[in-house]
């Protein structure tokens, strides 16, 4: 199942621009990060590979992708916070950026408002390494933004690419972060899927099974991550509702607002906000990663 997750999470179904189209070279991430050595053993088609139900050895391929493929010279996050698959993170960027250069011709000069960063920092990283993009990148988690920090001090090509504010109220998406005057041409979000930890944790035992293909698998979550980026009240329908309320306020501030979606069940209720809060242009974009189909709802006004 290793090889299975392995092939599938990087291969041609991925945008064109995606660096990751083809499968991991263990080789060549290993002498970029030879943490992740320790966890790469052939698996039963002969291939190198990594369990990839292992925390620990996730996030030693992440920070060896990183160092390999976008010039990171050093990456570390907290214990317990979300480490996200890369391939996938860079998808919903290039993805983005197709959107952008279809209505303009050019995805470049882009200015791009994060919210909820994380302490990985991963989109902004992308876009700034992919296409040279400047970010404003906000969380409501103290430590993730000064996790965030510190990957940033440590990488001056970042630094100048990448601005990271604090949101102090929770309830807010774009005011305290957005200020007078100040204009994007876009706006990503990655907001928590689940309503519930026992939410989360049901999926995530679901996943892990399926990784191992062991039924009596315990939860353990692969990728970290923790209240405020897995799962939060109403999960992500009351999530995004509220982000298109408030992004109506900001519609001369945000050419393009945008936001994953996990669920296809909940897009017809965003629709309606979408409709309800008169949005001028609605497109609903689709994304292939591996087995699993996602998307993204972007609007503007």
């Amino acid at each position: 199942m290793e090889e299975l997750e392995n092939r599938i999470s990087t291969k041609e179904n991925l945008h064109p621009n995606n660096k990751h189209r083809k499968a991991y070279d263990f080789k060549k991430l290993g002498k970029a990060n030879p943490e992740l050595n320790d966890f790469v053993r052939r698996n039963e088609y002969g291939d190198l590979s990594i369990n990839f139900s292992d925390n620990m050895a996730v996030l030693a391929l992440n920070k060896a992708i990183l160092i390999s493929d976008y010039g990171i010279k050093d990456w570390e996050i907290p214990e317990n916070y979300l480490c996200p698959p890369i391939p996938g993170r860079a998808e919903y960027i290039h993805h983005i950026a197709e959107l952008l250069e279809k209505e303009t011709g050019s995805n470049k000069d882009i200015k791009c408002l994060d919210i909820g960063v994380g302490a990985n920092c991963i989109y902004p990283i992308v876009g700034a390494v992919d296409y040279e993009w400047n970010f404003v990148a906000s969380d409501i988690d103290k430590l993730a933004i000064e996790s965030a920090q510190k990957i940033l001090d440590k990488n001056p090509n970042l630094k100048s690419k990448i601005e990271l504010r604090l949101q102090d109220n929770s309830q807010n998406y774009f005011k305290g972060i957005i200020k007078d005057g100040e204009t994007f041409d876009v706006s990503i979000c990655n907001p928590p899927f689940f309503t519930s930890q026992k939410d989360y944790e049901e999926a995530n035992l679901q996943k892990i099974q399926n990784l191992t293909n062991d039924k009596a698998a315990e939860s353990n979550s692969n990728f970290g991550g923790q209240e405020g980026e897995l799962w939060c009240l109403g999960g992500e329908k009351r999530f995004i509702k509220a982000m298109i309320k408030e992004s109506k306020k900001y519609a001369k501030s945000v050419k393009w607002f945008t936001c994953l979606v996990s669920k296809n069940d909940n897009l017809k209720q965003i629709n309606k906000s979408l409709e309800k809060h008169k949005a001028a242009d609605i497109k609903v974009i689709e994304m292939t990663v591996g087995h699993k189909i996602s998307r993204f709802v972007a609007w503007k006004f």
